[in-house]
């Protein structure tokens, strides 16, 4: 069995979130890569570096304003006078059924639903990359050349809706696999092992028949 893992991963590092209006040390960091993929090397699992798959799996279930929206709001954000270094909204608008907003300011609020999902420089690459992760290793089960694959992709995805950040997570890694196997397969199941809600994921496959999670 392989293990599909790019070290670029690693790149997504910011530094703090925001948490009852706190400013904390941001608990999602490289070392839980680093962690999972000791364990899975040391239990015998092959390293897989995957290929550049290009924004097309990603795009087939998050919308086009969103991926530039993930693509260039940090380097966007940093314009700023006298904003911080990493993306975390301060405003959210209160209302998502009007004119598209303009400003780096009202689209961090508009595309992160909370302060848990920081952008810092090396996010996107991060993101793009373990996006790149589930991609390779759904193609892998979908094509034959392997019956199980484990894809460690870091940032995760279940928060992820498809135009939303949130939890920690901005790119849905197990909704972007799973249309990667809707490619052969009628209907797909995602299981969420998680201990909390997925909700990311239920509302990108709410009103799908063909996936369920």
């Amino acid at each position: 069995m392989k293990v599909v893992f790019d070290p670029a991963q690693k790149g997504h590092y910011p530094r703090h979130f925001l948490v009852n209006g706190v400013v904390e040390e941001n608990p999602e960091v490289p070392e839980r890569a680093d962690r999972l993929f000791a364990a899975a090397t040391g239990a015998g699992l092959e390293h897989l570096v995957p290929a550049d798959h290009g924004l097309g799996p990603i795009a087939a279930v998050h919308t086009p304003e969103y991926i530039a929206f993930l693509s260039t709001i940090h380097e966007r954000w940093l314009r700023i006078k006298g904003g911080s270094d990493e993306v975390v909204p301060g405003i959210h608008p209160d209302r998502r059924n009007g004119a598209y907003p303009a400003s780096a300011v009202a689209q961090a609020g508009y595309h992160m639903a909370d302060g848990a999902c920081p952008i810092a420089a090396g996010s996107w690459e991060a993101i793009k990359r373990s996006a790149d992760t589930a991609v390779e290793a759904a193609l892998m089960v979908r094509d034959g050349s392997a019956k199980s694959v484990y894809a460690l992709s870091r940032p995760p995805g279940h928060h992820a809706f498809a135009d939303m950040a949130g939890g920690f997570c901005y790119v849905n890694n197990s909704g972007v696999a799973a249309q990667v196997l809707r490619g052969v397969h009628d209907r797909v199941a995602i299981l969420d092992v998680d201990v909390h809600h997925g909700n990311g994921t239920q509302g990108m496959f709410y009103g799908r028949a063909d996936i369920l999670t």
